[in-house]
């Protein structure tokens, strides 16, 4: 059986030492990132690496506001409540001496052209775009992301909690691509403490073999 330990190396890392990432060592994870398969090989993926301490402080503050501000939208004071707590997770790159913001560009999704001319309905579109194809595309070049950070032994953690920010967090790095939005992003640096993940549930559970 081969070696998989490079896979069970990685755990969600909220907690980072105050320690640089080299640009070389950001530049290897993001390269294997790349190396991660796409529809069509699009590869409909850019990633933005910020490194000023300064401004990765700015981009949580930002995301409190407008958390702050949803939460004001219910007067419903349990719902309000229990939706502030995850607050602290959203926030919890701000003392991580990297962010990398992931942006996923357009994806032509096959047959949705010719099922618009044949009259499909509302319905069937829906059916087509539900595996969103183009957004898989990015879910697999952030796990080769973060395998290989952790087989280089930084951690990091997945985040799409956030995205209700994205305008203004992309308002505030500047950055533009025609077509391309934020969907996700990951602190990255050297894990602080001791890193457990939670329990998976059993194979039995997720697997299903037809024979």
């Amino acid at each position: 059986m081969k070696n998989l330990d490079f896979i069970y190396k990685r755990h969600s890392v909220r907690k980072f030492k105050d320690q640089d990432v080299p640009m070389e060592d950001i530049k290897e994870m993001i390269k294997a990132a790349t190396h991660a398969p796409s529809g069509k090989n699009v590869q409909n993926w850019h990633f933005v690496v910020v490194k000023d301490k300064q401004k990765i402080q700015e981009m949580a503050k930002l995301i409190e506001k407008k958390h702050m501000e949803i939460a004001n939208y219910t007067k419903d004071e349990k719902k309000r409540e229990k939706f502030i707590k995850f607050l602290k997770y959203f926030i919890m790159f701000k003392n991580a001496p990297v962010l990398i913001m992931v942006y996923a560009g357009d994806y032509p999704v096959t047959a949705l052209d010719l099922l618009k001319e044949g009259g499909a309905s509302d319905e069937e579109i829906r059916e087509l775009l539900k595996p969103a194809p183009g957004i898989q595309n990015i879910g697999a070049a952030m796990e080769n992301l973060l395998l290989a950070a952790a087989n280089m032994g930084y951690g990091g953690c997945w985040m799409t909690g956030p995205n209700y920010a994205r305008s203004e967090l992309a308002e505030f790095i500047g950055f533009k691509k025609d077509g391309y939005s934020l969907v996700a992003m990951t602190p990255i640096g050297v894990p602080d403490g001791e890193v457990k993940s939670p329990p998976r549930k059993p194979l039995e559970e997720v697997m299903t073999v037809i024979e």
